[in-house]
């Protein structure tokens, strides 16, 4: 299959989202990033600005999220947008590939961790790159496993994470796409 049948969903935020616009535009794949009115992202490729009623249908009880997370989340209004924009690039995507940092209790960090969730209740295939633990994880049986290598193979496909991408998750992106996509 050719690199153009294939497209990336994502935010275009700073950090993890940013880093995978850039190599799917490299690689020449499709990119669709999902944003609301007034919120700041990098990526200006593939922009894809929700309505009100499109955000609206993926309203989702921040205490439940709060909950599901084992953390508080704040600015209700802006954070209610954003984890409703997760939800449609994790809904877009068949793959879900995440860059962050899985903690103790099996959640991912930060908001980011709200798309991990997501991906797992909806039973998709979901790989986390933990920056702390430098490897890739992927949701198997209800646990995190360590895999070596994994491969892009869906046409759409998520890419989601952290705003604070470090050197080593920056480079696993780059094997990812170059494994993926030579």
């Amino acid at each position: 299959m050719s690199n153009e049948s294939y497209t990336l969903f994502s935010g275009g935020a700073q950090g993890a989202e940013n880093q995978f616009g850039k190599l799917a535009e490299y690689y020449g794949l499709g990119e669709v990033n999902y944003t609301f009115e007034g919120h700041k992202i990098e990526r200006t490729r593939g922009v894809r600005v929700l309505t009100n009623e499109e955000l609206v249908r993926k309203d989702v009880s921040l205490t439940y999220v709060s909950k599901l997370l084992n953390r508080r989340f704040t600015n209700a209004e802006k954070m209610r947008k954003v984890l409703q924009t997760i939800m449609h690039q994790v809904e877009s995507g068949d793959q879900i590939f995440v860059v962050g940092s899985i903690q103790e209790d099996g959640t991912v960090k930060g908001g980011t961790g709200w798309g991990a969730e997501f991906a797992k209740i909806c039973n998709k295939d979901l790989y986390v790159f933990g920056q702390v633990k430098n490897g890739w994880f992927k949701w198997e049986h209800g646990e995190w496993a360590s895999v070596e290598a994994p491969v892009i193979t869906s046409t759409h496909f998520t890419g989601t994470g952290t705003r604070f991408l470090e050197d080593n998750g920056k480079q696993a992106l780059e094997e990812l796409f170059a494994r993926s996509f030579k």
